[in-house]
């Protein structure tokens, strides 16, 4: 376990950035080349540790994927090309890979024993397991299948009708991938919507899918055909330098080709509505994926009221969030976001303790948190807990804080975003 001394900066933030590519949408890339006929080409991808599991997991199965550098090539030989694999997979530190694969499995006629880390291990996957059993996939585990390590039996899958019991993207993507290997049209409702990259790439491959009034419909047993898929840059990575351009004096950043899909910008219109001046421009379309750039520049901040159905367009940018609300006019509050228990920590527990080690007046909540504005951040010693999205809000706390702040187990950064501490020292070189 590493530690990285931060200092304070007495200059602020200028420049252009290009972060990596959305993460979300990396691992179905390699899910969806890998179940498609022919060659799918990926570029931008994001050659972060998570992503890295969801590749392993299908070489595993005999599927031909050649990476150079933020290029991957996928030689897909249909789903029916897929094999057993000879040994159990490892999913790592990846939610999503765990979540989205299962839908996978569940329809092979293969055994798969799965297993993670210490943080994965403790995230609940019967959510997908679940209807998963109900559509006739045989699967078992810890707590009689909550908890990895996972035994899955795939197989023949019937269709179902499933409306979605958590506000969670990939609760919604590992039904519809079972879907896309089962007998009928599975259909899947969601109160709430949550990001559709699933829907849009399954499209973008040639699959035929319906969406209407919050309800997925997707047919079974369709041949997917392999295409090119360019990943735009994550807006979840891209938020931790919109509020540090934000919150350190005198700063403007501009981030270049970054997702402005709307299932995800929730952190745009949170920023507004704080009174962050920001600029964003739509570019262009690729894959049902808009792509554009945003402008921020430091500005006053107000404190707000955060919740209801803008919580899952920001569910992964919450802990900047709170940082940013530290720095607020008044007092903010984050509530109806109970889904960030079952992130890679505890995201209400662990956004709270980290930002008070730090300094900050903020108090966890069951749903959420209420931050004071006008807060002062110290400095420090603080644990990202092996959390990639606490570690980068640490990393962004130091721009702004009174003395160094220590990070613990700064390595859990590389989940997401690998080069972080090498782009956020370009914009610190490049002002003046």
């Amino acid at each position: 376990m590493s530690e990285r001394v931060l200092s304070p900066i007495n200059k602020s933030l200028t420049g252009e950035l290009y972060v990596p590519g959305d993460k979300s949408i990396s691992h179905r890339a390699i899910i969806f080349g890998s179940l498609a006929n022919g060659e799918t080409t990926v570029t931008h991808f994001l050659d972060g540790e998570d992503c890295m599991r969801t590749i392993d997991a299908f070489r595993l199965m005999g599927v031909e994927i050649e990476k150079n550098d933020n290029t991957v090539k996928i030689v897909g030989k249909g789903i029916s090309g897929l094999s057993e694999p000879l040994e159990p997979i490892n999913l790592g530190n990846s939610g999503t890979t765990a979540r989205l694969l299962l839908g996978v499995l569940a329809g092979l006629p293969f055994h798969f024993t799965l297993f993670g880390d210490s943080s994965l291990t403790k995230r609940p996957m019967d959510r997908v397991a679940i209807p998963l059993r109900v559509m006739g996939a045989t699967i078992d585990g810890r707590e009689n299948g909550k908890f990895l390590p996972l035994s899955v039996r795939g197989g023949e899958l019937t269709s179902i009708t499933f409306e979605t019991p958590v506000k969670s993207a990939q609760v919604k993507s590992g039904v519809l991938l079972a879907g896309l290997l089962a007998n009928g049209v599975t259909s899947v409702s969601e109160k709430t919507t949550t990001r559709d990259h699933t829907e849009n790439m399954l499209q973008a491959f040639g699959g035929n899918v319906s969406r209407e009034a919050g309800t997925i419909r997707i047919e079974g047993k369709q041949r997917l055909s392999g295409t090119t898929i360019q990943v735009p840059g994550d807006i979840s990575s891209a938020a931790f330098f919109m509020v540090a351009a934000a919150i350190v004096p005198r700063s403007n950043v501009t981030i270049k080709d970054v997702g402005l899909n709307p299932t995800r910008t929730g952190i745009i219109d949170v920023m507004k509505q704080m009174g962050v001046s920001i600029e964003v421009t739509v570019e262009r379309t690729v894959g049902g994926e808009p792509i554009g750039s945003i402008f921020i520049e430091h500005s006053p901040i107000n404190g707000t009221v955060i919740g209801g159905d803008i919580i899952p367009r920001i569910i992964d940018e919450i802990p900047i969030i709170a940082l940013l609300a530290t720095q607020a006019n008044g007092k903010t509050i984050i509530r109806d976001a109970e889904e960030l228990k079952y992130k890679e920590t505890d995201r209400i527990a662990s956004v709270v303790t980290t930002l008070q080690a730090l300094g900050a007046t903020i108090e966890a909540t069951e749903d959420g948190m209420i931050i004071e504005g006008n807060g002062t951040i110290l400095g420090g010693f603080a644990d990202s807990h092996g959390d990639h999205r606490i570690g980068m809000m640490i990393a962004i706390a130091s721009l702004i804080a009174k003395d160094t702040v220590t990070l613990k187990n700064e390595e859990s950064i590389a989940i997401s975003y690998p080069n972080f501490f090498v782009d956020l020292e370009k914009l610190i070189s490049k002002s003046s």
